[in-house]
């Protein structure tokens, strides 16, 4: 953990709720929406490989498959 990290945290308690919720709502601002997972990078790589092996379905095939 970084030092401005482990200030931060030392100083959140003694801040009002207001403040902390603040604080909260500029942090998760600056974080991005697509935090991936190690699970999700897993997935990825899998899907990748499948996709590289020719494993995979085209939209003609998955709209065939609504039809049926």
């Amino acid at each position: 953990m970084s030092p401005r990290i482990q200030e931060t945290t030392r100083l959140l308690p003694y801040l009002t709720d207001e403040q902390q919720g603040l604080i909260l709502a500029i942090v998760e601002n600056f974080l991005p929406d697509d935090i991936a997972t190690p699970a999700d990078l897993a997935a990825i790589k899998q899907a990748r490989e499948e996709y590289a092996r020719g494993e995979f379905f085209t939209m003609e095939d998955v709209l065939a498959l609504d039809n049926e």
